[in-house]
């Protein structure tokens, strides 16, 4: 499942990619917030979002090559 998840081009995967970046795009622009011991700026908040975007998708991808066929794990 991790694989189809990571790598799949169909709609309803790419939907669940997107989502997820999405709600991590948030947290992470907003951990200030919900740990209450940092403050980000406003306009480091779109900094931070946008970086966080930039590299998820890579890294998906790369966890994604990474999988062994069948998407089990390597043990």
């Amino acid at each position: 499942m991790m694989e189809a998840f990571l790598t799949s081009n169909e709609w309803p995967w790419r939907l669940a990619r997107t989502v997820v970046q999405g709600v991590l795009g948030v947290v992470v622009a907003n951990v200030d917030m919900l740990v209450g011991c940092a403050v980000l700026e406003p306009e480091w908040r779109a900094i931070v979002v946008a970086l966080v975007m930039a590299v998820l998708s890579p890294v998906m991808a790369e966890l994604g090559a990474a999988l062994p066929s069948g998407g089990g794990s390597h043990e």
